[in-house]
């Protein structure tokens, strides 16, 4: 294992620490070749019943990918077409859907900031996984913020939260708390931060087999601890406007709307890309017909489509490297992303059987 994940093995249960606190554990390809690697170890070790990702850090359980990496690989080659940045997004996708499709109990603890990357590691599917949140946690999709779109398998777990909240999250790339993440799917369980030390004991002292059935004991008793969801109170509102059809028809839906929430929702959304809201618009769309492999494929083109394009190498630099939250969006306005500029992140860009993610079934 790298510097910054540690595994072990105590009483039938695999465990997965990220410990990169000072990045938020970011992940780096190192990071998720170790991840896949000891996964794919523990998936046909009898000796190991579930496993635990978690985090060294009570601040972030992965806030994710390195986006500085991204940056630096994508300029130093022409259109951004660097054999790393292909490598990470392969394997990543590659290690998502492992997650998904694992043969055994999946325990993710998403205390404090849960972003883009560690979704992808967090969101199993529903044979594996538990997913538990703290009133720390800050949860989003926050990829259209630096021109990129929500990946990961979000096209595939955003467009099957209830209603149109995916699409919200998706589009405008809003941090949502505890409470909304239960609301909107895509947490199972609540536990105060202030439990997570007994928490722990318990994934210690419990043997792995019976794990899940231990954690939903211990949860039960703060299952209306979590507040209300804010997305629950605007659940009808969101449906409406993001209903729309289109990302203008939602900009214009908003627009006849003077409440808090439909004027915040304008503000936050006038900062983002607005070719890449239209692409995560139409990836949320898509998403909800194709499976999990088939998304993460689609998604796999559309990184290639986003590098060359280079709309997030200029989103990074704006929000990360110069900090000058000034992003110089091409096009700059919503009205001039036309249909077939959307339409071109779809395009493939390998035959079948070219495609880095082909294996994927």
């Amino acid at each position: 294992m790298s510097e910054y994940v540690h595994t072990s093995v105590s009483n039938g249960t695999g465990f997965i620490t990220l410990d990169r606190p000072k990045a938020l554990n970011s992940l780096s390809l190192a990071m998720v070749r170790d991840i896949t690697q000891a996964l794919m170890a523990w998936r046909d070790d009898s000796g190991v019943a579930a496993v635990v990702i978690r985090s060294s850090s009570e601040k972030a359980f992965c806030a994710g990918g390195d986006i500085r990496f991204f940056y630096d690989a994508g300029r130093a080659t022409p259109q951004g077409g660097s054999a790393l940045v292909e490598d990470f997004f392969t394997e990543e996708y590659a290690l998502n859907h492992l997650i998904h499709f694992y043969s055994k109990p999946y325990i993710a603890l998403m205390d404090g900031v849960v972003m883009g990357g560690g979704m992808g590691v967090a969101q199993g599917g529903p044979g594996c996984r538990v997913r538990i949140v703290t009133e720390r946690t800050k949860m989003a999709m926050p990829e259209v913020n630096i021109g990129l779109f929500p990946d990961v398998g979000g096209s595939y777990f955003l467009s099957r939260a209830p209603g149109k909240l995916g699409c919200y999250l998706g589009v405008t790339g809003v941090t949502v708390g505890a409470a909304d993440a239960l609301h909107a799917g895509l947490a199972d369980h609540f536990v105060p931060g202030s439990e997570m030390a007994a928490l722990s004991a318990l994934l210690d002292a419990t043997p792995g087999t019976g794990l899940r059935a231990a954690i939903a004991a211990f949860a039960a008793p703060f299952k209306d601890a979590a507040g209300d969801s804010k997305l629950a109170a605007e659940r009808a509102a969101i449906d409406r406007h993001f209903g729309a059809g289109s990302v203008p028809a939602i900009v214009a839906s908003l627009k006849t709307d003077d409440s808090a929430f439909a004027q915040k929702t304008l503000q936050v959304m006038a900062t983002r890309s607005p070719l890449m809201m239209c692409v995560a618009h139409e990836l949320v769309e898509r998403g909800a017909a194709l499976d999990v492999a088939a998304c993460l494929r689609m998604e796999r083109t559309l990184v290639r489509h986003n590098f060359e394009d280079g709309e997030v190498i200029e989103g990074v630099r704006a929000l990360v490297i110069d900090k000058d939250n000034a992003p110089q969006w091409k096009p700059a306005v919503l009205e001039e992303v036309d249909d077939a500029m959307v339409r071109r992140f779809f395009q493939p860009v390998w035959p079948d059987y070219a495609h880095p993610l082909r294996h994927l079934d």
